[in-house]
């Protein structure tokens, strides 16, 4: 068993316990949490194409997240510390499929592994600055949920709420814990040798709400001598009237190298636009997304997925010059008496793929199914099961059909 204690939470544990007075102690317990969250997953991956490199990968594997988050002390300066700590255990494994640690060596997933730290909190009026383990949301830097353990970034943000309707955030991240890891690594672009990295992911950005249906932000985002990064979006949400609202969202990212450009060239462009109607639990959308450029769309180490990307999926439709759109629909089945089921399938296509000079160009699909539900009432309220299945063609490559069964249960302790 590997696990992870990095020296960062005892410091900030140290100083939490130097600048915290007596008597503001009492605000850090009275308003804190303790949680531990259970999730159980299998995965099953099945490749149709008679040329696959394996007939089947997939796992069977139990999550622990535990998580302790203080309130703040009365203080001017409010002070406060977040504590976590992850665990999973392998329950079967054939193959790599991207969720836990994977020996190429021995070609076998690790047995269990897990990693620990801790966050040190300030807030004065509407600003706050976290410092240690973080799980962003951000165009440049997004949280990965979409396994057993999340992944974890290590730095430093600050977010300013204090100017009316606007928020502005900045920071730096210099290193990462990706999704099938224990270990704090720094950040490289996916794909390429990890002993190209970088310094550190530098990033500001500001997200002002001209109307309270109107949104718009931008980013901007380095990773020191690999890429930069620019992000643009809009967001807007229309009452239509009778129980529609009309939700459209709008992006556009600008990739190109930083510096001395350690893992190559980077020429990307990424324009993205999702319309989604809803109305009495249904939900109906379309989206458009258009990569530009030379090379595929970059990506931080672990894979980790660009949520500001409405393809994004199974596959990310990602690759150069790619042009892919997409029709969905969902149901929330509370509209009709029954509160906790809902229903969400996706289809998208990829086209005009650019492979390099002299191939021909490929095409690609996706066909998403996804059914939750999560017990309302009673001793089990708040255990969900979520069932996925990904079915995928390439005209060049692997097709896979693809089944997710996802088991979570949050014990909040007080």
């Amino acid at each position: 068993m590997e696990i992870n204690w990095p020296l960062r939470a005892t410091t900030l544990c140290i100083l939490l316990g130097s600048v915290i007075p007596g008597e503001g102690n009492a605000d850090v317990m009275d308003d804190s949490h303790l949680s531990i969250n259970f999730r159980n997953l299998y995965l099953n991956r099945n490749f149709t194409n008679h040329d696959a490199p394996a007939d089947q990968i997939g796992n069977w594997s139990q999550g622990f997240d535990l998580q302790f988050e203080s309130g703040y002390t009365d203080t001017p300066l409010a002070v406060g510390l977040d504590v976590n700590g992850q665990f999973a255990v392998r329950l079967d494994a054939a193959g790599n499929d991207g969720s836990l640690p994977y020996s190429h060596q021995d070609e076998k997933a690790a047995r269990d592994y897990g990693r620990a730290g801790a966050t040190l909190k300030l807030k004065y009026a509407n600003t706050s600055v976290k410092v240690g383990d973080i799980k962003p949301n951000y165009p440049v830097a997004s949280n990965d949920p979409s396994r057993l353990l999340d992944t974890v970034y290590q730095g430093a943000v600050i977010e300013s709420r204090d100017i009316d309707r606007l928020t502005l955030v900045g920071g730096r991240f210099w290193s990462i814990v990706t999704r099938e890891s224990s270990n704090h690594e720094r950040l490289y672009r996916y794909g390429t040798a990890d002993s190209l990295d970088s310094d550190g992911l530098d990033f500001a950005g500001a997200t002002y709400s001209l109307t309270p249906t109107l949104q718009a932000s931008y980013f901007h985002g380095v990773l020191n001598d690999i890429y930069k990064q620019d992000y643009g979006g809009v967001k807007h949400q229309w009452d239509a009237g009778n129980g529609y609202v009309l939700k459209t969202d709008i992006g556009y990212f600008n990739n190109r190298e930083d510096g001395s450009a350690r893992s190559g060239a980077v020429d990307n462009r990424a324009y993205s636009a999702l319309v989604t109607l809803e109305k009495s639990g249904h939900l109906f959308g379309a989206s458009y997304q258009r990569m530009t450029g030379d090379t595929v769309f970059p990506t931080l180490n672990g894979y980790v997925p660009q949520l500001y990307l409405p393809n994004w999926a199974g596959m990310p439709f990602i690759r150069p010059d790619e042009r892919s759109w997409s029709v969905r629909y969902g149901y929330n089945f509370a509209a009709i008496g029954i509160p906790g089921l809902r229903l969400f399938t996706r289809y998208i296509k990829g086209t005009d793929i650019d492979r390099g000079e002299g191939l021909s160009r490929d095409q690609e699909s996706e066909r998403d199914i996804v059914v939750s539900y999560a017990i309302q009432n009673g001793p089990l309220k708040g255990l969900g099961f979520e069932l996925k299945n990904y079915r995928t063609q390439q005209q060049y490559g692997n097709d896979y059909d693809e089944y997710r069964l996802v088991t979570s249960y949050t014990w909040n302790i007080w």
